[in-house]
This record gives structure tokens, C-alpha cells and sequence, in this order.
């Protein structure tokens, strides 16, 4: 039993999906959990292959820039008769595309195993949605598909489990990524993320004080020290993390930090990182992630360097 939840956070991580941005640089890739856990028993793997898949069709359904999401939710739905076929409740996580949109006679043959409409040997083989709906079928789940010419979405239903979250997955193995009440300074612009991420550094043994702008920021800093500040990149309007970085430099010269941002390492990033910020922690992180990158960072020696000013 795992939180659906923590399998998406997990997959936005991999070097698969890694690779997927890097192809497609103009494609927005954003994620919308639901706020609560999602328990479904579940063949973690291939939920990861299922999201592999349909980020990657999405991706390749959009043309020049756009965006692709994924996200959860949980609906009480009727069953078509099938496997568990009843009322009940189901874990819901949907994967959607701003592109041209599926035609009335394609939709009909998707799921069908080699049909496809990508290069053969170059984009895919046209296993990718055959494996997506054996898996949910195996799951004794459903699939739905909403597309018209704003887009795609791919709902994938999933059965809600009414077991406790297995050990190993509820845990994630953070005993050993735990901190000592250490002081951890997290600086972002979007309150939902805060308070997700105000919650893991209380679970990873810190002490977390957090700021909503790159301005709050530096003037908490101005009175007090902390042991490491999370820097989040883009903060739209005011300053952003480099900036922010930099201003805390002068505050306290040698300051640990760490960059977390939704996109891939930019300009910004690397400047930040060139007057001393340590790790790079993509969004949206998990515990796992964020306690390792702490770790890491805190277990570095301060080595200063030059500051340079732009």
C-alpha cells in the first residue's frame, strides 16, 4: 500500500522525466497533488510506467509551447461492470496535455497494443497506452479520456485502500536523513509549498522558519542566524533567489543554502551556486530528497568564496 501521492513526486524526479524536459524545453511541466495521502495497493514500478508513458505522450502531443500536468485527486465514481466492478472510492491521478487534441476515430483505437501514430524506432514502439490500460485493468481500475482541441486529459482510477501505508513506503527511510533541531531558513512565494515543505523539515528534526519573499527573507536575517536557508529561484515580484542569495552574503558571508525550483538548473541557479549555494533540489521534492540534500549540505565544509556582483 503507497501514497499515489509519493509515487508522482518520486517519478518527477528520475532521469526519465529528467530527459523528457531537456527534449522538450518549452514545455511547461507542472504538478497538482492532492492535499492528502492517496493509499492504493499497487505495483509501484509499473504506476511509474504508466506516468512515463503518458507524460511523454503528452509532451509530444504539443506543439511549440504548452504545458503538460499531472494530478490527483479522490472521487467516489460507479464502475463499469469489469474487475471490482461496484460503488466505491478511487484514487484518481490524471495526466493532461494543451495540445491539438485526439480525433473521434483515434480515440476509439489508443489502447489497441502497436497502434500509434509516432515514427516507428524513433518516438516509440505503440506499446505506451496498451501497457497504461493493462496496468489500471490489473489494478482493478479504470481509465477515462477527455480531449477536444484544448487538449488531452488521461484520468487513470485507481481502487483507495483502507490499509495502513506499508513500512517502507510511509517511512521513505528518513530516520537516517534526520537532523539535530538545526535552524532552516525556507524562502518561497507560494504558501501551499511552505507549509508541505514547513511539515517535512518538522518531520526531518529541524527547526523551520520560513519567509514568503526574498525581501522577508533578508530582513529576518538581519536579526537572527540560521544553520541553512532553502532558497526557492523564481519569486515573481521582488527578489529572486540569486538576488536573494547574494543580499544574505553580505549579511552573513559563508551563509549555507539550498536552490529548489521547479525548472531546470538556469543562469541564475549557476550564479547562485558560484557564490556558495550547495545542492539544486528539483519541485516538487520529497522528503527523501530534502533530507538528503540538508544533509549534505550541512556535512560540507564552509569553504568561502570570492563573491562576485553583478
Amino acid at each position: 500500500v503507497v501514497d499515489l501521492n509519493r509515487l508522482v513526486r518520486e517519478y518527477m524526479q528520475t532521469p526519465e522525466q529528467k530527459r523528457i524536459e531537456q527534449t522538450f524545453p518549452e514545455i511547461l511541466f507542472t504538478v497538482k497533488l492532492c492535499p492528502d495521502p492517496l493509499p492504493i495497493r499497487c505495483s509501484p514500478m509499473h504506476v511509474n510506467k504508466c506516468l512515463l508513458n503518458l507524460v511523454m505522450n503528452g509532451a509530444e502531443a504539443v506543439t511549440g509551447t504548452g504545458t503538460v500536468t499531472v494530478s490527483t485527486d479522490i472521487e467516489w465514481r460507479v464502475q463499469e461492470p469489469g474487475p471490482g466492478a461496484g460503488d466505491k472510492t478511487f484514487v484518481r491521478l490524471s495526466v493532461g496535455d494543451t495540445g491539438e487534441g485526439i480525433s473521434p476515430e483515434d480515440r476509439e483505437r489508443i489502447f489497441e497494443p502497436f497502434y500509434t501514430k509516432k515514427v516507428m524506432g524513433r518516438s516509440g514502439t505503440g506499446l505506451g497506452l496498451a501497457v497504461v490500460w493493462n496496468t489500471v485493468q490489473e489494478h482493478e481500475g479504470f481509465v477515462e479520456v477527455d480531449s477536444d482541441t484544448d487538449g488531452t486529459v488521461f484520468h487513470l482510477f485507481f481502487p483507495v485502500s483502507n490499509q495502513p501505508l506499508s513500512r517502507e513506503n510511509n517511512s521513505g527511510g528518513i530516520d537516517e536523513l534526520t537532523g539535530s533541531g538545526e535552524t532552516v531558513l525556507l524562502v518561497d512565494d507560494e504558501p501551499q509549498q511552505r507549509e508541505i515543505a514547513r511539515r517535512m523539515l518538522e518531520l526531518l528534526g529541524y527547526r523551520p522558519e520560513t519567509a514568503e519573499s526574498g525581501e522577508q527573507a533578508v530582513e529576518y536575517l538581519r536579526e537572527n542566524r540560521v544553520d541553512l536557508v532553502i532558497l526557492d529561484m523564481v519569486m515573481d515580484p521582488g527578489m529572486n533567489g540569486y538576488e536573494t542569495y547574494r543580499t544574505i552574503l553580505d549579511l552573513h558571508p559563508g551563509q549555507k543554502a539550498i536552490i529548489a525550483t521547479g525548472f531546470s538548473a538556469s543562469d541564475e541557479v549557476k550564479k547562485a551556486q558560484a557564490l556558495g549555494a550547495g545542492e539544486l533540489v528539483s519541485k516538487p521534492y520529497s522528503i527523501a530528497s530534502l533530507g538528503r540534500a540538508i544533509q549534505r549540505t550541512l556535512n560540507t565544509e564552509g569553504k568561502e568564496k570570492r563573491r562576485k556582483k553583478s
